[in-house]
């Protein structure tokens, strides 16, 4: 089978290994069903590590070679990856890449590696999800439309923060997938299917914006299009974020994943349990979904230093 044009073997890697990672990369793409966006990010940490050790051998490597990397090997990358000023949660996540393909060939029988499994993932800072107030996030909604791109936008801002969906989710929507009897089918990760109920609010911007829509119309044709009328990309959809927070004084936090944040804040902050919101967002597990506990908890925190008699120094007295 071809390579996929998200991976090119390097030529640094010896015709076996240059095979093996296609291997991987079609196992990560047909039989896991990882999305574009990820399995481009896995094979970038995996040829991250690839052409430093070829680089530290000074020759094309092999299976054999990956095979018998040493702890020290492993080291030297995640130390020059530090002194590229990649943060902790960068590496972590690159090591992740790593270990991934390391796991996969020991399950393949291909070869075995106990060193990758002595390497420690750097430790990570707590961070907790960034959403936006209330009042911010009406401030983006109530912006006029006054075009189909501006209507567009709203349905799409409206969309992510009312159904709490992914940015990928819903720039993956066809006409086909438009709402019907206040359900949306989405498409999430690891290709799980998930129904999300939809606010009349939210039905009526899509439906404005389908009265500007740009296209013909077709089952097929995506929901939200770019001005040169294909489907709307991730990083279009990111630099148009960054504009409207410049215009609307958002903090920098405002990104359109600000907006799922926020959603499940919002919820969480209004009384939704944290199982209806795991069901709502798409996660697996719950403890993924309990991080919004925290954000509730620092906002409660924040209110009570400002509210309390003893919440400040100014207030305090010894007992």
């Amino acid at each position: 089978m071809a390579a996929h044009p998200l991976i090119t073997a390097p030529t640094y890697c010896a015709g076996d290994l240059q095979h093996c990672l296609e291997t991987w990369h079609n196992y990560l793409r047909f039989e896991k069903n990882m999305s574009p966006h990820s399995v481009r990010a896995y094979c970038n940490d995996v040829h991250s590590f690839l052409s430093f050790f070829a680089a530290h051998n000074a020759r094309e490597i092999s299976i054999n070679d990956v095979a018998n990397a040493e702890l020290r090997d492993f080291r030297a990358w995640m130390s020059r990856l530090s002194m590229n000023e990649q943060s902790s949660s960068s590496r972590a996540r690159t090591l992740s890449g790593l270990k991934n393909f390391y796991a996969w060939a020991d399950k393949t029988g291909l070869f075995h590696n106990p060193a990758i499994r002595l390497l420690r993932t750097p430790k990570q800072g707590h961070k907790l999800p960034k959403a936006l107030e209330q009042t911010q996030t009406e401030r983006l909604l109530l912006e006029p439309a006054t075009d189909w791109i501006s209507h567009r936008n709203r349905a799409l801002f409206y969309l992510l923060y009312g159904c709490g969906l992914r940015i990928q989710e819903a720039l993956d929507l066809n006409i086909s997938d438009l709402p019907r009897d206040g359900f949306l089918r989405v498409m999430g990760k690891g290709r799980k299917e998930r129904q999300v109920p939809v606010l009349d609010i939210v039905s009526q911007s899509i439906d404005e914006y389908m009265e500007h829509y740009p296209l013909p119309r077709t089952p097929q044709s995506p929901l939200f299009v770019g001005e040169r009328s294909t489907r709307l990309h991730q990083g279009v959809a990111q630099k148009i974020m960054r504009d409207m927070r410049g215009m609307l004084n958002l903090p920098a936090t405002a990104t359109p994943h600000a907006l799922r944040h926020s959603f499940a804040t919002h919820l969480l902050q209004n009384g939704a349990n944290l199982r209806e919101i795991q069901e709502l967002l798409g996660h697996s597990s719950l403890s993924t979904t309990q991080r919004y506990t925290d954000v509730n908890a620092a906002e409660l925190i924040k209110i009570h230093k400002a509210a309390h008699p003893r919440g400040s120094s100014r207030g305090s007295t010894s007992d």
